[in-house]
């Protein structure tokens, strides 16, 4: 667990980042509002956190699934963010599974190259 309240905030530097994507250009966010938004941010995640943990621990779990925090997201009554998360869930699964494949098919061509090929005697 943090050992400091302050370890539980997210990085200044993510959150500007995110929140100047979000807006137009030449817009200017104060350093108040950075900060606002920081603590926000990190508040809603503890509280989606230990409402998908509560989830999870009603089905005799101790791992957070993706499912959980859909679910999870439906009890804190923010149903508009599911579509975003599903999609989200979906990307990463994708992502996963061509890591994967990716790395299963880049050891097979390793242990190929690996076998010494047989000559048959004629």
């Amino acid at each position: 667990m943090a050992e400091k309240l302050e370890d539980l905030n997210l990085p200044n530097t993510v959150v500007t980042r995110i929140m100047k994507e979000a807006l137009p250009d030449k817009i200017a966010i104060g350093k108040d509002a950075r900060v606002a938004v920081a603590k926000a941010s990190s508040i809603f995640i503890l509280y989606l956190t230990s409402t998908a943990n509560s989830i999870a621990k009603k089905s005799n779990r101790k791992t957070i699934s993706g499912s959980d925090v859909v679910q999870a997201i439906e009890d804190i009554e923010f149903e508009q963010f599911k579509p975003p998360l599903h999609e989200a869930l979906e990307n990463f699964k994708k992502s996963q599974k061509e890591k994967k494949d990716a790395s299963a098919k880049k050891k097979q061509q390793k242990e190929d190259e690996d076998v010494p090929e047989v000559q048959e005697d004629e």
